[in-house]
This record gives C-alpha cells, structure tokens and sequence, in this order.
C-alpha cells in the first residue's frame, strides 16, 4: 500500500543517498555521483520555487521540463552538456524514483523518466592513437618527483585500463608485499575493487612496471596511498591524490603534448581498450580486463571491430574468392 510523503523530495535525498550506500551496497565513488547529479535536480527546484514539491506531486509536466533545462545547461566550459551527461542526470532522478517506490511512497513511475536517445556521434569515444600516447608520456619533467609521479600515472593508467577511482584508491602496502612482484618474468599483477564491488586482476606492461619502481623508489615517506600529493596541507593526514588532481594533469599534460583530443584519464582507459583490439584481442577479454559486467558496455568500440569485420569478410567469405 502506497502512501504520501508529507517530506518534499529534497528532503528525501539524504536517505536515498544513505540507501544506496547501505541496502544497495553501491561504491563511495557511485554514490558520490548521485549526490552531485541529484544536486542539479535540486538546484531546478529551487530555482521554479518547487522546493517543497513532495514525491506524489511529481509529474510527467516536471519531468519534460528538468529534461528541457538539462538540454540547455552548460558545462565549466560555458559550453552544452552533452546527451550522455544529461542521461546520468536522469538516471540518477529515475533512481531515486525506484527508492520511493521500494519504501511505497507514492511517486510517479520510473518509466515515465525518459532518457535523451544517443545518435551515432553521441556515443563515440575520444581516444589516443598509440603515437599521441607517447607523446603524452613525454611531457612530466621526471627529474621532479611530481613529475616522476605523473610519468608513472599515465604509464599506469594506459598500461591497465584503470579508472580513475581505481588508480587512486589504491595503497602502497599492495605494491610492498613481495607475493605481487614476479621479477623472474618482470610483471606485476593484482586485484582491484571496481565498479558495484566486483573483483578483477589488472597487469602492467614491463614499461609502466619500470616507472612505477622509479616512483617508489623516491617514497620516503609512511602515506599510504600508492599516489601521493606533495602539497604541504596540514588538514591532509594522508596526502592521497584525488581523482580530480589525475584529471587535472592529464589535461595538462594534453595540452603540453598539443594533441587534438581533449583528454581525460577515462580517455587513457579507452585508448588502452582500443589498443588491445587493434593488436588482435577478442571483445570478451577486453571485457574482463575492463571491468565490465556486460558485454554491450564493451561494443562501445566499435570503431576498432567494425573495420576488423570488413577485413576478415574479404579475407575469409567465398563469395570474395576470384573466379
């Protein structure tokens, strides 16, 4: 049975965000996104003086116009939002839709949350071709230890398809045991928490390995984190590096490089993902070394298998044969 919230939706966020930690088991960095996403919804509400709109009284009419606002919002960049970023919008509303319909409080159906549909050019990804990577690697002064830091993010980055979340989250103690070095064959592997909680192994190539040793090699200090900052903060007991900290210098080092692609750190795991389908690695494979729990996130790059299908229909159909 389905009751009214007496509480406006704004106030229902906080729980909902609490829920997802809790009952969904969702990761820190997943509920973070909600919160941020959610923030806009409320800023929508405030500004249509709808603040003390409640669940039932959400309609279809509000929905068609959070739509039209997302469409016409702008980035940092004074430039519009694209329609993959107004579906994480809406997915995270349609989210907190399927909460009060778990805890029946009245409220519309989700389904009637639309999201924009992508065009071809909506879903294409930026990546950098294997020259352009190089390039990037170039740019950190290594004689710094900042810069030897940075060498070794991108190296990383590239060579294990981390995402960002991932890479900074982890602990310098995984890379001190001596279980996880092979030195025989000059590998490294380990095991990450990703996305949803779920577990997978990641490897460095013998180039990122090598830089990492370097890195580690300056690390004097007892921080934990595996990535350090070196900002004299006395409000930072730890001196983690945040995920926004490898965002902001990988676009340095961007635009330091002179490529043509904005790039981010998911841009360095989308390159690492098309590289390996270049050099002949099947889409299933891909898929686990990602992450990724279902295979059609993967054919997001399609741009890689699609010419690779062409080939092997001229190479291997009879009707190509010469008679």
């Amino acid at each position: 049975m389905f009751k009214q919230s007496s509480q406006p939706i704004i106030g229902h966020i906080i729980d909902f965000l609490e829920y997802c930690d809790v009952e969904k088991g969702l990761s820190s960095v997943t509920v973070h996104n909600y919160d941020n996403f959610l923030k806009v919804f409320s800023e929508w509400l405030t500004i249509n003086k709808l603040e003390n709109l409640k669940p039932h009284q959400l309609s279809a009419d509000h929905i068609w116009d959070y739509r039209v606002y997302l469409s016409k919002k702008e980035d940092q960049r004074g430039r519009q939002i694209k329609k993959t970023t107004q579906n994480y919008y809406l997915i995270a509303l349609r989210n907190l839709v399927n909460y009060f319909a778990d805890k029946d409080i009245r409220c519309l159906p989700a389904e009637k949350i639309k999201l924009p549909k992508l065009t071809a050019k909506d879903k294409m990804i930026k990546f950098l071709k294997f020259d352009q990577v190089i390039r990037l690697f170039e740019m950190p002064d290594v004689s710094k230890p900042d810069g030897l830091r940075d060498r070794a993010i991108l190296e990383v980055l590239f060579s294990t398809g981390l995402r960002v979340s991932e890479l900074t989250s982890l602990n310098i103690t995984t890379f001190s045991s001596p279980e996880v070095w092979k030195v025989k064959k000059n590998d490294l592997e380990i095991s990450v928490s990703g996305k949803g909680g779920s577990v997978r192994v990641i490897y460095f190539s013998e180039r990122a390995l090598g830089w990492l040793q370097k890195y580690l090699k300056t690390r004097k200090d007892l921080y934990s984190p595996l990535f350090i900052n070196y900002r004299k903060d006395e409000d930072d007991n730890e001196h983690r590096l945040t995920s926004r900290s490898v965002e902001r210098l990988v676009r340095k080092y961007t635009t330091m490089a002179g490529l043509p692609v904005n790039a981010t750190p998911h841009t360095l795991r989308h390159s690492f993902a098309t590289d390996l389908l270049e050099q002949g690695a099947d889409m299933r494979s891909v898929q686990e070394l990602l992450g990724h729990k279902n295979i059609v996130t993967t054919q997001i790059y399609t741009h890689v298998t699609n010419p690779q299908l062409r080939e092997i229909h001229k190479k291997f159909h009879g009707g190509n044969n010469k008679q």
